[in-house]
């Protein structure tokens, strides 16, 4: 590190590489010294920074970390290169666009002993960090259920996947991590009617390691644009909409009946709700802060490469249920993994 800070690069400066450039450009303790594109830079994104056209030329630069914004099937090619160059990474989700593409990956780093992580942004939106936190603290009780819905018209900046493998991971990344649950088992359903080669709607049912039900409904045809996570248990239900980044909780009231019929069954009654206060910071924001400290050495915590791994392979999984019509079940092999570690 250079006494200006941490010298960042950028690869890609599409739709998503531009936030992360803006990001950069202002980010303290770190001088943004250069993005690889080479298409150039036709809209003025770069915020100054020198644009080259290929990866090599950035590592000539200089750099102790690197954001890859590329499309997501030049991750692996993209990664592994800096992983040889002994570089850290922030990659874009998904890890990769296959399962061993992403295995290699961490194998790559890891092996290495070099910091890396994955951009599930939806780790550092306020309403679902408050979330994560009051579940940690025990405020649902037992939790039943998380659903999902993430829908809205059809994203340009997306050529190379399906809708499973760009806006679906972001489902599978949270719902694993504000419940520290893995999944174990998932059945899905996809369409395509927009006449691309890949999916444009999905849903799917799963279940995770301690019994709790999950329901995704992921789309790219809808004028509606929804972003609703909520997670039901036995105190009442916790809903965050990941837009707004507002958090609201619905309780489960203490309601005594005098209908006879009604008195045997166990449910539950509408309570009092609860919209809670959130600092709103921007989420890139902070997760560019996390990943820098990580390559600082200090405490953070990002999405490790290993995590984005296991959403790699519950997407795999919700395409070969949705291929072949059944449940598949979910398991994640690491026994490479675990070599490398040792």
């Amino acid at each position: 590190m250079s006494s200006g800070g941490l010298r960042a690069g950028l690869i890609g400066l599409g739709s998503m590489g531009r936030h992360h450039a803006r990001v950069l450009a202002g980010l303290e303790g770190v001088r943004f010294v250069g993005v690889v594109d080479p298409m150039g830079d036709k809209n003025g994104f770069a915020q100054g920074a020198p644009v080259l056209p290929t990866v090599d030329q950035l590592l000539e630069l200089g750099v102790d970390y690197a954001v890859v914004a590329c499309p997501t099937a030049l991750h692996e090619e993209v990664g592994l290169q800096l992983a040889e160059a002994g570089v850290p990474a922030l990659l874009e989700k998904p890890l990769a666009d296959t399962v061993e593409g992403a295995r290699r990956l961490v194998e790559a780093f890891e092996s290495r002993g070099l910091v890396a992580g994955v951009g599930h942004i939806e780790r550092c939106n306020p309403a679902l960090l408050s979330l994560r936190a009051r579940l940690e603290a025990g405020e649902l009780g037992d939790v039943y259920q998380v659903v999902t819905r993430r829908q809205g018209p059809f994203p340009h900046r997306i050529a190379d996947v399906g809708v499973v493998k760009d806006l679906a991971t972001h489902d599978i990344d949270l719902t694993g991590w504000v419940t520290g649950q893995d999944y174990t088992s998932i059945s899905a359903h996809t369409v395509s009617k927009s006449g691309r080669p890949h999916e444009d709607m999905v849903s799917a049912v799963g279940r995770l390691t301690d019994g709790t039900m999950v329901n995704h409904l992921v789309n790219w045809l809808s004028p509606l644009k929804e972003r609703f996570t909520s997670v039901t248990g036995e105190r009442g239900c916790f809903i965050a909409d990941t837009l707004t980044a507002d958090l609201t909780f619905h309780s489960n009231a203490a309601v005594t009946t005098e209908w006879e019929a009604l008195r045997a069954f166990r449910g539950v009654a509408e309570g009092d709700m609860i919209r809670y206060a959130i600092p709103k910071r921007e989420p890139l924001l902070v997760e560019h802060e996390l990943f820098r400290d990580a390559v600082l050495g200090e405490p953070s915590d990002i999405c490790t490469l290993r995590q984005g791994l296991r959403t790699v392979e519950v997407a795999a999984a919700v395409l070969e249920s949705a291929a072949g019509g059944n449940t598949v079940n979910v398991s994640f092999d690491s026994i490479s993994l675990q070599e490398v570690a040792s």
